[in-house]
């Protein structure tokens, strides 16, 4: 694998150089998801990254060794993407990022859930006849007549 160097020599530091990039992680978890994939299919299936964006990640990953690319001598041109030997020993980091994604995400909803539950239930304690909003006192007139 060959991975950039480290400004402090710690291996680390250079691995996460390559992996902490923006959508590298979400890259790498399609591939490792759908298997090879080509250029188009990865960029359908990540809406909101840009044709420069995705490139710049695929080239990062294929020159540290932790994706490969393929090329198909066709017309039109094919290239797929896929896991190397090196990428594919990410996977069980991978699916550990997605199991806790997901935890986190049901206790997010979880939370939000009850929030709403609390919000509604208050409402229906401050149920009053003016609907929960403080009176508003009637000031008198008086009008004197000369």
């Amino acid at each position: 694998m060959k991975l950039p160097p480290s400004s402090f020599g710690c291996p680390l530091d250079s691995l996460l150089r390559v992996l902490a990039g923006p959508w590298t992680i979400y890259i790498l978890c399609r591939l490792h998801n759908k298997g090879e994939t080509r250029f188009g299919q990865l960029k359908r299936q990540m809406p909101g990254i840009s044709s420069k964006m995705l490139t710049e990640r695929l080239r990062s990953l294929e020159k540290a060794e932790i994706i490969f690319r393929h090329q198909a001598q066709t017309i039109p041109l094919q290239v797929t993407y896929g896991l190397t030997a090196e990428g594919r020993e990410l996977t069980t980091i991978l699916d550990q990022i997605n199991t806790l994604a997901d935890r986190w995400q049901n206790q997010e909803t979880k939370t939000a859930s009850t929030t709403l539950q609390m919000k509604k239930a208050k409402r229906k304690t401050a149920g009053t006849k003016d609907h929960g909003r403080s009176p508003l006192k009637r000031r008198e007139l008086t009008i004197k007549v000369r």
